[in-house]
């Protein structure tokens, strides 16, 4: 789709995805705040044991629910918000991390990059080099865009952010992405082979004292390498080729 050719354009509906485990703690600031922007929303608690579900239920904010009996992982949680979000009649997916590190208003920034360019997935771009920035973050960052470059021959700033707008009609590698923290990274990779655009937007990010982190540097790193290498296999027989006839057939 050229983003300039107003017949192919559509009429974005926004509707913003919010997965959260355990983190009663920002959960409702994060939806309020968001909320003050972006009415619709869809909050996935996946598998929570803390006051998450009451707090939910006693919310002045109206939100959709969707709830899971146990934690399945960041992975399962965006795909169920997607479905949400799709049976709502929303075309895109404004997704936000509930552990306060994001500012919800620097919304209005990204919704405007996606209503300029409705095929593209925006992409929040945090500052890799933060003063209370985790140091495991800032390394796995580093490391993922390293390899993102590789499988794709595409440069960004940040490939780790959970702050995104997807285009649900457009949105490739849903199916088969895994269903932990690393699933974010396949969702752009797999939409970079299929040649939708990527378009970062610089973000702020903070790390609240009460924010809770589910990323474990070790295991999450070994995974994100797992993955990596996986990707790196599957661009030598699939994703390479696909970006090349795709270049030569424009």
């Amino acid at each position: 789709m050229n983003p300039k050719n107003d017949k192919e354009r559509v009429t974005p509906r926004f509707c913003a995805v919010i997965p959260t485990y355990n983190n009663a703690g920002t959960l409702l600031d994060v939806v309020r705040r968001t909320h003050a922007l972006l009415p619709d929303i869809v909050v996935v608690d996946d598998g929570s044991t803390d006051r998450t579900a009451e707090l939910l239920a006693a919310s002045l904010v109206p939100v959709t629910v969707v709830s899971g009996e146990r934690n399945r992982g960041k992975g399962h949680a965006l795909r169920e918000g997607f479905r949400k979000a799709r049976e709502g009649g929303f075309t895109h997916a404004v997704t936000l991390d509930a552990d306060g590190q994001h500012y919800p208003e620097d919304l209005p920034r990204l919704l405007a990059a996606a209503c300029e360019d409705p095929a593209a997935l925006i992409v929040g771009s945090r500052p890799l080099v933060h003063e209370n920035m985790p140091r495991g973050n800032t390394f796995a960052n580093r490391f993922s865009n390293f390899w993102f470059r590789v499988q794709t021959g595409l440069d960004l700033p940040d490939t780790q952010t959970g702050l995104r707008i997807y285009p649900l009609s457009e949105l490739r590698g849903e199916r088969w992405m895994t269903s932990r923290y690393e699933a974010e990274l396949e969702l752009l990779v797999a939409s970079a082979w299929a040649g939708v655009r990527l378009l970062p937007v610089t973000v702020r990010v903070d790390y609240p004292a009460d924010r809770v982190s589910h990323f474990r540097p070790t295991r999450d790193f070994l995974r994100i390498s797992l993955l990596n290498t996986v990707l790196c296999l599957v661009a030598v027989v699939y994703g390479w080729p696909r970006t090349l006839l795709r270049k030569l057939l424009r």
